[in-house]
């Protein structure tokens, strides 16, 4: 009897920044040590300009999966957000989950896995801050290097990649 391995994702790092290039979306990628969490890497972030985000992937009781990406500074409050974006009791989905669906391992959640989620298993729900920032950074699939993109690079991969976002105003949910 073989184990199942799990299969590898579609897009890691190299193909992605490969296929922005390929498609025009103009990005500037810097490498850094690992970052795991928000509060990790802050002087780092403090020289890359844009806003910085936190991503959070979400499964609730209904079984949808759920990805917030959010400005670093934001407070996502999941037990009022889940009744604003239709959903209930949101979790954080397993480490098995996020493989299959974003290609990434915890640590490196970003709105760039979605283009290993060709089926929208995925709702994304983007915080309003991050709508309106001139520049947003992501990992690239990998949290040892950030990616900066403009808005407009930004909202491109989300047109190639045939995703809308649902926007919440995090800062002003009731």
């Amino acid at each position: 009897m073989t184990e199942d391995k799990p299969t590898e994702p579609a897009f890691d790092r190299d193909r992605l920044l490969g296929w922005m290039a390929a498609n025009g979306v103009e990005q500037t990628t810097h490498d850094h040590p690992a970052v795991f969490r928000v509060e990790e890497g802050l002087e780092l972030k403090a020289a890359m300009p844009g806003a910085h985000t936190k991503n959070l992937f979400l499964k609730d009781k209904k079984g949808r999966l759920w990805l917030i990406s959010a400005r670093q500074d934001t407070v996502v409050d999941l037990k009022r957000a889940d009744k604003w974006i239709g959903s209930a009791r949101l979790s954080f989905g397993n480490e098995a989950l996020l493989w299959e669906t974003l290609g990434v391992r915890p640590g490196s959640v970003t709105a760039l896995g979605l283009i290993n989620d060709p089926d929208r298993r995925v709702t994304f729900v983007l915080d309003k801050a991050l709508w309106d920032a001139d520049i947003v950074n992501f990992h690239p699939l990998t949290n040892t290097a950030t990616t900066a993109l403009t808005q407009a690079g930004f909202r491109k991969f989300l047109r190639l990649i045939g995703r809308e976002p649902v926007v919440a105003d995090f800062g002003n949910l009731i």
